[in-house]
Order: structure tokens, then C-alpha cells, then sequence
């Protein structure tokens, strides 16, 4: 018996595939994805890309259109090693949160990769990225694509006039200090970045007004007695305490210039674009992977995708989901695929088929037929942390057998905390959801004061938690990109949030040039 189903209904036979045959494949992903599940899209622009260019867009965080780098170049040159010695496979897509949202594929992909690779990205992540309230109050979809082209365009011009070992430099400190360089609490509605061009000469001439009122707080001469709301004022007008470094530092470093502000500026708004994805990577992936899961089922069902593609297809869906044993030498954590396709097939099971003990745990959604509407409300709603906590079901704890261990520093052995059972159930999930928090992974950096009367310099506190001081090497290098950027003195000090003590202090100050 063959493995391939005859008919005129498939939409491609064999392993070849032309740009028609992309356009068959999208058209029939698009009808199961809206008329079926339901799911709201982005126009979809696909492009078809090799390996070379794959690798480039590996090295540049997966960006079109990007700025140049030194780090980039290096990444490419890693990546490039290992695939070309078969240690390391290349993606087979990459999808750009953009409006239209821009989906690279391979052009090495068989047309069954490509049927998976356009299901996944172009109709799951996309979904993901218009829906999600993340991504909806701090990205601006529509405006990426040509504040990218005008961030590679200004720093060429930058690259020109400045040279390029000054522009190296900067971008150099910037990159360090990216991480730190996103608002965490949503301040206003993300930026129309297709605006900034235009707005760059505006912000500069601002920016500029606003640095001559700040520093004339600085007296001339030191005065005997401070004048009272002097440093309430300064606060103010520092906007201190301030946990966005790079903010900080583009509206307030004394001795940039106004290209190195613009600069900062280009370098923090990438990173907040990064960051509804840094909180949503489970719930992103996972919905994907659904969703391509889904859309192919159906397909195949319908006869348009033949047995043999759907054996390769479930094949390599199979290899994305794997979760290696704890034991296992090829464990690197928990999968984000595995564990967020895990979740929604499980919340499938609980609305179509619920036990009584989904019944008391998920009584909203338990036995309520259709889990579409549950999992777009989820979809849109919900971040890594929150999605874990509100539908991890012990259901799935007993068959990923979770359990949680603990692992203090100041005890000899690693202690198993919670397992999945009665009394674990909920402690377990706790721990796992805390996993995803970036609240709680990430070290509690903010700029808190500012020495004007005297030598300027700049005093960062971090809030230590659960007793995790910053490694000295690395905390001490970043500090000093910080303070080149500053050009004056910087110290860190870790406080103990809960008695206000001082444990350990990081002095640094800005190289000599």
C-alpha cells in the first residue's frame, strides 16, 4: 500500500516546490487558520532566503535590516562552523513581529517543511503577535521595519562622520547594558516608530533644553549649607530611581553627544521590542506549534496533504517537542515547545473531555466543548509566568512528572521541595511559574542618585534577592561600559531589601581614552 494519497486534491507531491506551490500552501493554511480556529493575522509577507542568509540573520538577533556590528559578524562566523561540520542544524524559519508580519523561510526546505514552516510562523506566531496584550502595548507592529531601516541608515551615517572605532565604542557599552535597558511597567503607549526619523531633530533640540536646566543645579562653587529641596528637585528631574539604565543615560550622561543619545535611544527601543518576547517565549512557541499541529491534522484529513507528508511532518514536530529526562545527557531545561504544546493540547482535553478533578480545579472551562475560544482568550491574555499558574493542570504534572528541587548554598545536598501529588500540586506550579517571572530572574539594578555638588558620580543600587549577590568579574566589566557612557564615577552598591545593610559595594570609573 502507498504511503501517498492520489487525488487532484493534494496541494504538492514530492519533495520539490515553486513559488505557486508556497502560494497553494498559504492559501489552504489560511483557510483552516480563520475560518476554523478562528485566528486573527497580520497580511503575511514570505520570504524565501538561503542558509548563508539564514546564518546572518541568526548573528543579527534575527532582525532584517539591521545596523552593523563587530558581535554580529562573530556570531555569524560561530554559526557558520558548526553547521558547516553538521554540529548544529540552521531554523527553518524566522518570523519578524511586523505588520505585514514577515516570515523567512529556507529555500532548502523540502515543500513539506515549508507547508509546516508557513502553518507555524505565518498563521501562529503571527496570531500570537496581533493578539497578545504584551506585544499590543509595547511593540508597534507597523512601525519596525522602517525604524530598522532608519537605525541602519543613521549609524552608517554615524560610522561616517564619527568613525568607526567611536561608534564600535558606543554600541559596544550599549549592548552590554541591554538587559537593563527596557521599561518594565508600561509608562504610555509604545512609540509610532515609523515617526522617528522625523522626530530625531525635535528630540535632540529638547533633549538639549532639558540638559541645560538639569545641570544648572550644579553650583559653581560648593556651597556651605545645601539649599533646602535641592535634592528632591534633582531627583525629579532625574526621574530617579530609574531601573531603565539606557533611558537614563540617553536623557541624562553629561558628555554624550546628541548622535551618541540617538544612538542609546536606537539600541533601547530594540530591546523593549525584545521584551513581550523574553515573557512570552512558552506561551509563543507553544501556541505555534499548536497551531501548525492543528492546521496540517486538518489538511491531512481533508486529503490535501498526502500520508507520506504527514509521517515527515509529524516526524519533525515530534523532534520539537522532545523533552529529555532530567537525567538525560541531552537535557538543557525545560522545552519551551514541549511544555507550552503540552499545555494547550491539555486545556483541548479538559474542555472536550474533563475528569472530576478538572471539574473542581478548571470549572470555567471544564466540559465546555470547543477549546478555541479558551485558548485565544489565554493567547491574548496571558504571559509565561501567569499562563502557568492560571492552567497547569495536575493532570500534566503527573505525565511530565515535575517535581521541585531546591538547591541552597548554605545546606550540603539539593533538597526535592514538592513532587506532583495532593500536597505538591499547587507548590509546584508556584515554582514553576516563578521560573518564567522575569521579576524574579533578572538582578534589581536602578540608578538612584546622582553626585552633582560634587565629583558626579553615579550611584546604582541593587536589591538582593534570596541572598544572590552579582558575580564580581562580570558585574565589574559592565560597569565599566556604564561608566564610559557616564564618564564619571560609578558606584554599585547590594542592599538587603528587608534591613536596608550594605553587603557588598563595586567601585568603577571610566576609562582613559
Amino acid at each position: 500500500m502507498s504511503l501517498d494519497c492520489p487525488g487532484d486534491r493534494l496541494l504538492y507531491q514530492g519533495a520539490e516546490w515553486d513559488f505557486g506551490t508556497l502560494r497553494a500552501i498559504h492559501d489552504a493554511c489560511e483557510e483552516v487558520a480563520l475560518g476554523e480556529l478562528g485566528l486573527e493575522i497580520y497580511p503575511n509577507r514570505i520570504e524565501v532566503i538561503s542558509a548563508e542568509q539564514m546564518l546572518d540573520a541568526y548573528a543579527s538577533t534575527g532582525l532584517p535590516l539591521f545596523y552593523r556590528h563587530w558581535s554580529f559578524g562573530k556570531h555569524f562566523a560561530h554559526h557558520e562552523a558548526m553547521y558547516r561540520k553538521g554540529l548544529r542544524g540552521l531554523a527553518y524559519e524566522i518570523v519578524i513581529n511586523s505588520d505585514p508580519c514577515l516570515s523567512y523561510v529556507m529555500e532548502e526546505n523540502t515543500a513539506t517543511m515549508q507547508a509546516l514552516v508557513i502553518a507555524h510562523a505565518a498563521f501562529g506566531h503571527n496570531h500570537f503577535f496581533r493578539n497578545n496584550r504584551l506585544f499590543r502595548d509595547w511593540t508597534d507592529a507597523r512601525g519596525i521595519l522602517d525604524y530598522l531601516e532608519f537605525a541602519r541608515a543613521y549609524v552608517a551615517q554615524c560610522e561616517e562622520r564619527h568613525g568607526e572605532a567611536a561608534v564600535e565604542r558606543l554600541l559596544d557599552s550599549a549592548h552590554a547594558l541591554m538587559s537593563h535597558g527596557v521599561h518594565r511597567q508600561l509608562r504610555r503607549r509604545a512609540p509610532d516608530l515609523r515617526r522617528e526619523k522625523d522626530r530625531e531633530r525635535e528630540r535632540r533640540q529638547h533633549d538639549e533644553r532639558m540638559y541645560n536646566v538639569l545641570w544648572s543645579t550644579l553650583p559653581q562653587k560648593k556651597a556651605a549649607t545645601p539649599e533646602r529641596g535641592t535634592d528632591e528637585r534633582r531627583r525629579a528631574l532625574l526621574q530617579l530611581p530609574q531601573e531603565n539604565i539606557l533611558y537614563f543615560l540617553e536623557k541624562t550622561a553629561p558628555r554624550l553627544e546628541p548622535w551618541q543619545r540617538e544612538c542609546l535611544r536606537i539600541v533601547r527601543n530594540i530591546a523593549q521590542y525584545f521584551h513581550p518576547q523574553r515573557q512570552t517565549k512558552m506561551m509563543n512557541e507553544g501556541c505555534a506549534t499548536y497551531v501548525h499541529h492543528r492546521i496540517l491534522r486538518r489538511l491531512h484529513e481533508q486529503g490535501r496533504i498526502s500520508d507520506g507528508a504527514w509521517l515527515e511532518i509529524i516526524h519533525s514536530h515530534s523532534n520539537v517537542i522532545l523533552q529529555p529526562e532530567f537525567d538525560d545527557a541531552r537535557y538543557g531545561g525545560i522545552n519551551p515547545y514541549a511544555l507550552g504544546f503540552a499545555m494547550m493540547q491539555d486545556i483541548e482535553r479538559i474542555c472536550r473531555e474533563p475528569t472530576e478533578e478538572d471539574r473542581a480545579w478548571f470549572p470555567d472551562i471544564a466540559g465546555s466543548g470547543d477549546p478555541m475560544p479558551v485558548l485565544r482568550e489565554a493567547w491574548a491574555e496571558y504571559r509565561d509566568e501567569s499562563f502557568i499558574l492560571q492552567f497547569l493542570s495536575p493532570h500534566l504534572m503527573r505525565k511530565l512528572r515535575l517535581f521541585h528541587v531546591v538547591d541552597d548554598s548554605a545546606e550540603p545536598v539539593m533538597r526535592v521541595e514538592a513532587i506532583h501529588d495532593e500536597v505538591g500540586y499547587r507548590a509546584l506550579r508556584r515554582a514553576l511559574a516563578r521560573q518564567y517571572d522575569p521579576a524574579w530572574l533578572d538582578a534589581d539594578i536602578q540608578v538612584v542618585d546622582v553626585d552633582l555638588d560634587g565629583d558626579r558620580r553615579l550611584v546604582l543600587e541593587h536589591r538582593v534577592s534570596a541572598g544572590r549577590l552579582l558575580e564580581e568579574g562580570e558585574a565589574r566589566q559592565v560597569l565599566r561600559h556604564l561608566a564610559s557612557l557616564w564618564g564619571y564615577d560609578v558606584l554599585l552598591q547590594e542592599v538587603d531589601p528587608a534591613t536596608g545593610a550594605v553587603l557588598k559595594q563595586h567601585a568603577v570609573s571610566p576609562p582613559r581614552l
